[in-house]
């Protein structure tokens, strides 16, 4: 395979290329297929399974796996880190959670509710494959591509992650809605949209993988440092978070703003993931047809509209500045909250997953480029984005951990959005405690 040097533009494509392979998984399997299908897998009247000797309710019951998926991401990506960058080959990492990832979202085919143990096992290494190959990905971005290009070069990922994933999505719910046009019967002829989304599950499989391979024909291996891992090496990607750590305790805005972050950013990312369950568990569909029609609809409004968002988010913060937009997003989803624990009608739902698109893109990417305008000029900031993304996940489990126990103890989630609206207005509260003059 060809060595290409830093900055060339086959080696730029094929880096953010690797969006268009993994995207897929994100949006078909974590926000929209996966849970129609899950859910469509209990009734209404009994939506409880047993597994390990206890009856869990099943949203309550992929909140747990969810949290104890992101658990393992956020304690084991700084170690994985510490040994890839010092072997020099992270090529390797990312390429062993790729295929876990993606022959775990092939063996979702086999889901059902007899062999459910088997069906979580491979939901949850989905979602570690997915989570760990990005840790190695993002770490790529500075390996090949020059400060002047990086920012140019993520967009054009996140652009065809977007476009990749949106077009199979599409490809997946035609076949959803429309089985009989791709032959997918049952045994008795009829049109079969269950096994039509058992496809969809392994068509991300395959499409991760077959994709992926452009990628790493181009993708350097590291440069390798021939010498054995030891327990300093294994360690050295936890050193790195301590160092970060005890310099936040003297940069005090920038730690007022993580924690603020941490806790607003727990509450962003536990909608993203449960709004589809939360759907088509408290929604009054007339049927299981419309249900999963509707809940398509939203999806693809939310995908459509959060493009709109960022853009205006933007804008807006650079007129207004980043901090008050940020506390403006805040009081916003918090009245998303309050709305959506009250709704229970379809036309209600629509309306609900337009406002979300329409702040959920913008708060996460003007978290991030907040986060580093408060970075220390003279500072690793590759050490401190690891921090930030280990953050993130750890306040991902807290956030799933929460909502899944309310809903597993109440049975209804809407109870567990109530304290997430709580997340929202405390991380309202802790950015207020941030000089707004500093980020403009």
């Amino acid at each position: 395979m060809p060595t290409l040097p830093k900055g060339h533009p086959k080696l730029l494509n094929a880096w953010a290329f690797y969006d268009w392979a993994n995207s897929v998984y994100s949006l078909v399997i974590a926000s929209a297929v996966f849970p129609i299908f899950y859910n469509a897998l209990f009734t209404k009247e009994n939506p409880y399974v047993e597994l390990f000797g206890h009856n869990f309710k099943n949203s309550a019951l992929i909140s747990f796996i969810t949290a104890a998926a992101f658990l393992c991401v956020a304690l084991f990506s700084p170690l994985l880190s510490g040994i890839a960058d010092y072997m020099g080959n992270k090529k390797i990492f990312m390429r062993i959670f790729n295929y876990v990832g993606a022959l775990s979202c092939i063996g979702l085919y086999f889901f059902d509710l007899q062999n459910i143990g088997l069906g979580l096992t491979f939901y949850f290494f989905g979602l570690i494959g997915f989570w760990g190959s990005l840790v190695f990905y993002n770490s790529y971005l500075p390996d090949i591509a020059f400060p002047e290009q990086q920012d140019s070069v993520s967009a054009k990922g996140y652009s065809l992650g977007y476009i990749g994933s949106v077009l199979l999505l599409v490809i997946n719910i035609a076949m959803v809605m429309k089985p009989e046009w791709f032959h997918i019967l049952d045994e008795l002829g009829n049109p079969a949209s269950m096994k039509a989304m058992r496809y969809s599950f392994a068509m991300v499989g395959i499409w991760w993988i077959v994709f992926s391979k452009y990628t790493y024909y181009y993708l350097p291996k590291g440069n390798s440092n021939n010498a054995k891992v030891n327990l300093s090496v294994i360690f050295n990607g936890f050193r790195e978070l301590k160092k970060v750590w005890k310099i936040l305790q003297t940069e005090v805005p920038l730690k007022r703003y993580l924690v603020s972050f941490f806790v607003f950013s727990m509450a962003v990312q536990t909608v993203m993931l449960v709004a589809t369950y939360f759907g088509a568990q408290e929604i009054a569909w007339k049927d299981s047809d419309e249900s999963q029609k509707g809940l398509i609809t939203c999806i693809l409004l939310i995908q459509l509209i959060a493009i709109l968002g960022a853009f205006l988010t933007s804008r807006a913060s650079a007129k207004y500045g980043n901090i008050k937009v940020l506390l403006f997003l805040n009081a916003f989803w918090m009245i998303l909250c309050a709305f959506a624990y009250f709704i229970t009608l379809p036309i209600e739902f629509y309306i609900l997953a337009a406002l979300v698109g329409l702040v959920m893109g913008g708060i996460q990417s003007l978290a991030r480029s907040t986060y580093s305008k408060f970075l220390p000029e003279t500072k690793d900031t590759a050490s401190f984005f690891s921090f930030y993304d280990v953050a993130e996940k750890i306040g991902i489990v807290i956030g799933m951990l929460v909502y899944g126990l309310i809903d597993q103890i109440t049975g209804s989630p809407r109870f567990a959005i109530v304290f997430l609206a709580l997340f929202f207005l405390s991380g309202f509260l802790l950015l207020l405690r941030i000089p707004k003059k500093l980020v403009s």
